[in-house]
């Protein structure tokens, strides 16, 4: 009886709004389901109209000959080779994390956007209290300092190696504030694919949606991300949203795509 009163109710709701979730938990407790399933019900409405209306298609302009994105401020602002920021964009509410990083001293790739920091905290302590040693490498970055990172390994490496290991200015997840790079001691805190297979990169994969984390670029998925996987590079996106995607194992492209 209860999961009928439920699906009937949802489609018919007005959602998008604080003032829905709450009216949605509230009718659907009233019904005798407990508050978590009323809560669930109710984020998983506001986070659906959050995908729609953050859809690939719905949040891009022409800027200047570039395909710019619109939704800036977007905790899923889906950010590629295709989807440019523009190069003046630097996230207003930046903050450092409460947790343990790679290197000492002052720097702004310690930053991240207040949301994500808060949920990396949260991510950083379970992972403590499970005896899991972690360390994070790299938070925010410019467009200028990604414009010098890419020239860098453009050099060393070549422009079309490099564009599969590291972003062009402008197309970078870390300036829009919503990613860290995260290592361990046990491949001595860098930044490479072998970190998967350790103990710490498996906690890692494994526990980060519970706090609104994907590994952004994963295993296998590199056609549609257009980068290698990262085992490191976790992307926060929100509980609900981290959960479906890891649930049904797509990455950010595929689960915004579905919503247009």
């Amino acid at each position: 009886m209860h999961k009928k009163i439920v699906k009937s109710i949802i489609p018919t709701v007005i959602i998008g709004s604080v003032v829905t979730s709450l009216a949605l938990s509230s009718f659907l407790s009233s019904t005798g389901i407990g508050k978590a399933e009323a809560a669930a019900a109710a984020s998983s409405s506001l986070s659906f109209t959050a995908a729609e209306n953050n859809a690939p298609n719905r949040t891009i302009k022409t800027v200047r000959g570039l395909n710019t994105v619109t939704n800036l401020s977007s905790t899923v602002v889906l950010v590629n080779k295709q989807r440019n920021l523009p190069s003046s964009y630097v996230p207003q509410d930046l903050v450092i994390p409460r947790i343990p990083f790679s290197f000492s001293g002052p720097s702004p790739k310690k930053q991240m956007k207040r949301v994500a920091a808060t949920a990396l905290e949260k991510l950083f302590a379970a992972a403590k209290k499970d005896g899991i040693d972690l360390k994070a490498v790299s938070g925010f970055r410019s467009y200028a300092t990604q414009k010098a990172i890419f020239e860098r390994n453009a050099r060393n490496k070549g422009e079309a190696v490099a564009n599969k290991t590291s972003a062009r200015p402008g197309q970078s997840e870390h300036q829009t504030g919503l990613s860290m790079d995260i290592s361990s001691a046990s491949v001595g805190y860098a930044l490479e694919q072998s970190f998967g297979n350790t103990k710490e990169g498996k906690w890692l994969k494994a526990n980060a949606p519970k706090y609104g984390f994907i590994i952004r670029y994963g295993k296998g998925k590199e056609k549609l991300t257009g980068y290698s996987y990262e085992p490191w590079h976790v992307r926060y996106v929100g509980v609900y949203i981290a959960g479906e995607i890891t649930r049904q194992n797509l990455t950010l492209e595929q689960y915004l795509g579905q919503s247009h």
